[in-house]
Order: structure tokens, then sequence, then C-alpha cells
């Protein structure tokens, strides 16, 4: 850990609690967006774990973690260094939409570019003024278009160390999934920064389970990184899954599930049915393999090929 960590200028030593405002850019009125940044340092060495939520703006469960653990005092480490970004893109946040003004998905923008569109600009600030000084990182995230998320870790397994970290998280279940060309996830390992995803929950709605959920897998990964003491045992189980798919509409028409979320469900289950609205025809849905629901689609009205229930299968032994 760092003596003195320096961001846009401010200097925060060891023990120092700082809240540090990044300027990305004004609105047409001239107003000014900044990016807020807290910094939390323990008294002790340690390591530096990243906190971020918002990076799309309307998914508000990540923001929710971060605010809670800023506003009861758990997210100050004992040892090491806590970076806590509640809301990456205040853009998003203001409009209930995922991306900025001009519709890039901030997401798909990294490394980005000082001279680059609005969420280019805001993925170069975070890789020039926060990535370098992190080692590890937790990325806040919720289902997108009315689809809401099983509490989930999702990491890349051809990265060993990102197993290990997210059994640290111990979350309910753990889901491969292959780093992504020009994610914040991908261009933060090739500055060989290991972040996790955390999703859970529905985009524009707060879940206490999500919430929750993120919370205690926060708090149980600093514990495992030695940054604190104690932390909330697991609800359940992690189980990790090599595989996910989704279950696709072969019709259009209103959806009905007849599944929960973290649900097991057996091959040629019924699990919904679309009907078309003039009350002629009803077709059922039947699962195409064993496997747990981490997914569903809580939109009524569906086109065909539209995601349905997203379920993950071939437990890791």
């Amino acid at each position: 850990m760092p003596e003195i960590i320096n961001i846009a200028g401010k200097k925060v030593h060891i023990g120092e609690i700082e809240e540090i405002h990044l300027k990305i850019a004004r609105l047409p009125t001239y107003t000014t967006i900044n990016l807020p940044v807290h910094v939390y340092r323990g008294k002790k060495d340690g390591p530096v774990l990243l906190l971020t939520g918002g990076l799309h703006g309307d998914e508000l469960n990540g923001i929710e973690i971060i605010r809670r653990m800023i506003n009861n005092g758990s997210i100050i480490p004992d040892c090491g260094t806590v970076i806590a970004m509640p809301l990456v893109n205040a853009y998003g946040f203001l409009q209930n939409v995922r991306g900025v003004p001009d519709g890039k998905d901030i997401n798909r923008s990294f490394p980005g570019s000082k001279n680059g569109s609005l969420a280019k600009l805001i993925a170069h600030t975070l890789m020039h003024q926060i990535i370098p000084l992190i080692d590890y990182g937790i990325d806040f995230h919720t289902g997108g278009a009315s689809r809401s998320n099983y509490p989930q870790i999702r990491c890349a397994f051809t990265v060993p160390e990102n197993i290990v970290l997210a059994r640290g998280f111990a979350p309910p279940m753990i889901l491969n999934s292959p780093l992504i060309e020009h994610s914040f996830r991908k261009a933060a390992y090739r500055k060989d920064k290991h972040i996790l995803v955390y999703e859970a929950g529905e985009s524009l709605r707060f879940s206490e389970h999500a919430i929750q959920e993120g919370i205690n897998g926060t708090l149980r990964l600093m514990k495992y990184l030695s940054m604190i003491e104690e932390a909330p045992l697991p609800n359940e189980e992690t189980v990790i899954y090599l595989k996910s798919d989704w279950l696709r509409a072969k019709y259009a028409g209103m959806f009905s599930s007849y599944v929960e979320l973290g649900q097991e469900i057996k091959h040629k289950e019924k699990i919904g049915h679309i009907a078309e609205p003039f009350g002629h025809e009803e077709f059922e849905i039947f699962a195409s393999r064993n496997a747990r629901v981490i997914g569903v689609n809580n939109a009524p009205v569906v086109h065909k090929g539209d995601a349905l229930i997203h379920y993950a299968y071939e437990i890791k032994k």
C-alpha cells in the first residue's frame, strides 16, 4: 500500500478519509458534472480495493450498496484502502438511462480517450486516475431492460485469481464470464488489475435481497483480503457454474413466467407461457435442460427472439 495516494492532485495519507471530485465535463447549460471519489485509508498496510456503482446510469442497486456502506461506516478498512465511486455515470442517472447523452455505453468504451466521446472521456478518466492505484475491484451491476438477475459474481475462469477472489466474496453463485473487448473489466485486466462484476436485481428498481447480498459479499471479500476482521457469513453455499444461456421466445405475445430467480428447473419442466393478446392461442414454454434460473425477463410483452429466462448449468466441482 502506498504511503500517499494522489488523485487529481489531492494527496491522501494513511489513516485519512477524503472525498475528491474529478472534473469530467459540463452540461449544455454549463452545469459542471464532477465524478465523486471517496477514499478510505486504514491505519495499517494492505491492498487497495475499488468499488464502482452506476457505470450504467439506470442500475441503482450498486449505487445503494456503496451508499449504505459509506453511511454506516462499514466501508472503512482497518488495513489497506477502499476507493469508492458510488455513481460513475451521473449523466445516465439523471435521465434514468443506461448510457450517456450521445447513446454510448461507458462499459464498451474502454480504455477511452481524453479527446473522444463523453463515454470515452469517462473511461479514460477511470483508467488514468483510478486504475493505476488499485489492486482489486468490484463493479456493481443489475440486469437491464426489465431483466432481473439473481445475486451472482461474474468473472473469467481463465484467470485463476478471479475465482479465488470470487470465492472470497462468497455469493450464491459464481458464473464464468469471458472478458469482453472494450469493457472496464478487460481494460483493467490488461493493467494487471482484477475486477469482479456483481450482478443482482433489475434496472430502475431496488431489490433488498440484491443490495444486502452485495454489502455482505463486499465485507466478506474485505475480510478475505485481511482489510477487516469480521464479516457476515453466507446465507447459502456458493455454486460455481461453467456455462449459461438464455431461453428465447419462439413466438411474440405476452410472457408469463412460472419460475423464480434462483430456482432449480428440470428438463422439459413447464416454466412459462406466451399468449397472444386476443385470447385465441397460448404457447407453453419448457425447460431445455436441468439448470438453475439466474435471470428473468419481467417485461410482459415480448417479440420472437427476445430473451426470456437466463439459466446456468454444468457445476464446477
